[in-house]
């Protein structure tokens, strides 16, 4: 059986891991053994955070849909619930996008929600 070095392979793996650990501080980005831990923290924040981008969104939407309401007399919750009690089929992204580009179609949602 032929002897097999292995050098080059440990060489490469060693690069791949300092290589998506660029940019990183300190022993992070040169030592492989920091490096690794630092890609493992990295991919459960990078998880996470995009699970968190989702209700950032949608806090914001929120927080937009409630301050464009209010100029019509009605809280965020009321005018949800009306929504909903007409069967309205807008969902919260669109409404706040609505309300910011084109007030006059929003007032015009609010009338219809009113009524």
């Amino acid at each position: 059986m032929t002897r097999v070095k292995r050098g080059t392979i440990s060489l490469k793996r060693r690069k791949n891991v300092l290589k998506m650990t660029k940019g990183y501080r300190f022993g992070r980005s040169t030592k492989e053994r920091q490096a690794r831990e630092a890609i493992a923290h990295a991919g459960v924040h990078a998880f996470n955070d995009r699970k968190n981008k989702k209700a950032n969104f949608r806090r914001d939407w929120t927080n937009t849909i409630n301050y464009a309401v209010r100029e019509f007399g009605l809280s965020y919750s009321r005018f949800i619930d009306a929504l909903k009690k007409k069967n309205v089929g807008l969902d919260r992204k669109v409404l706040a996008q609505i309300a910011i580009e084109n007030p006059d179609s929003f007032q015009k949602i609010v009338e219809q929600i009113k009524k």
